[in-house]
């Protein structure tokens, strides 16, 4: 039987980089389950480059326990790597290569555990279910999560093994990943007011964004819950110009919101949206009828926030043996699981502290420890059956 150490050190192995394929990985994990006797569903992309991985074992019907995690990792482009990234090494009880903390140290567990749940019959099905470009904007699960919505034997809780150090976590916020682009029009800069110039109206609109920003922050909008307690916005891409000598007819920049659960980070593009219509574009067009201002989702996820009294979270306390539930600062495909009816957790090993920086690693007592919650899950679904 491989340990959960000799599974990481295969999935470590493949370069599973968003930009890259993970087929190799999907269909190894295929082979490793069809050895034990289960089938899997493979979901492809368009191009069929990716996919994602679904399988189940146990009783038919609806209900029961999917387990979940991405199968991409960040790239390792220009990071100071003193171990090979995708060659598992271990050291000092820490085993290092990319995506170790996230997440296939957690994916690594389940493979190790699935003799575990085979040993005796299952009251309830468990369903296995791995990803590809969550780290993009959860995107390719979502081909998964539509399948799941329409399926009348759809699970009723979903385990997420997102790096929590093995806390149990019930909520995270929501992103929405947006591009402005601004088109003005240009000219000698002799002549600036003859122009558009695009980059000045982009910084109108970034302004905006920084009073919408600030007004989020606001104590009454605060939820201590979260760190920071509160929705924000920012812009971390600007690009226009090509001389000094020039008024620039082009600029574009990306901003995001990582918006609380009960905020709606589509409000923010409605508002920027209105304001460049109202205020902004007659004053472009004034000057030259084909200015335009085009704004644009380039990827989104829901928050996540599940009650502490659901089956979901009761569940999660007893097989982690705590219930000192907290929250996270990152984003999981977990809202998009809970919108499709499937309540969701999160609890996986490692830490995002080591996640997507060089010399990524996971501890081998954090494995274990995410060995031991699956044991306690395999023997709650072979209660009373």
């Amino acid at each position: 039987m491989f340990t959960s150490r000799d599974l990481l050190a295969n999935l470590v192995a493949f370069d599973t980089t968003s930009r890259e394929s993970n087929l190799a990985m999907i269909e190894y994990v295929r082979d490793y389950l069809g050895s034990l006797g289960i089938a899997c569903d493979l979901l492809f992309n368009d191009d069929g480059s990716k996919a994602n991985l679904y399988a189940r074992l146990g009783p038919t019907g609806p209900g029961g326990v999917m387990v979940s995690g991405h199968s991409d990792v960040v790239p390792v482009d220009g990071q100071a790597w003193t171990v090979p990234a995708f060659a598992m090494s271990e050291r000092d009880g820490r085993l290092y290569g990319r995506g170790t903390a996230d997440m296939k140290g957690f994916i690594a567990c389940v493979l190790a555990s699935v003799p575990v749940f085979l040993k005796k019959p299952l009251r309830l099905p468990l369903h296995i279910a791995i990803s590809y470009d969550e780290e993009v904007g959860c995107l390719g699960v979502r081909s998964l999560v539509d399948r799941l919505r329409a399926s009348p034997e759809r699970p009723a809780i979903c385990l997420i093994g997102e790096p929590t150090q093995m806390r149990p976590v019930l909520g995270h916020k929501g992103k929405l990943a947006m591009r402005c682009e601004v088109h003005g029009a240009a000219c000698h800069s002799a002549y600036a007011p003859q122009g558009v110039n695009a980059i000045e109206y982009a910084a109108k609109l970034i302004g905006r964004l920084g009073e919408i920003g600030t007004r989020l922050a606001s104590s009454e909008r605060h939820d201590e819950r979260f760190d920071p307690p509160y929705s924000t916005v920012q812009t971390g891409v600007i690009q226009g110009g090509r001389a000094l000598n020039i008024v620039p007819a082009e600029c574009r920049f990306d901003f995001e919101m990582r918006a609380l659960p009960a905020d709606d980070p589509q409000q923010v593009a409605a508002e920027l949206r209105g304001y460049a219509e109202r205020e902004l574009l007659p004053r472009m067009r004034a000057v030259s009828s084909a200015s335009d201002i085009q704004i644009v989702e380039l990827s989104s996820y829901p928050g996540l926030l599940t009650d502490p009294a659901s089956d979901a979270a009761r569940l999660l306390a007893l097989i982690a043996g705590r219930e000192d539930f907290t929250t996270v600062a990152f984003g999981t495909e977990g809202g998009l699981f809970d919108e499709a009816g499937v309540a969701t957790v999160v609890c996986g090993p490692g830490s995002m502290e080591q996640g997507h920086k060089p010399d990524e690693y996971v501890s081998l007592e954090q494995l274990e420890r995410c060995s031991t919650l699956l044991a306690n899950l395999a023997a709650w679904m072979h209660e009373s059956v």
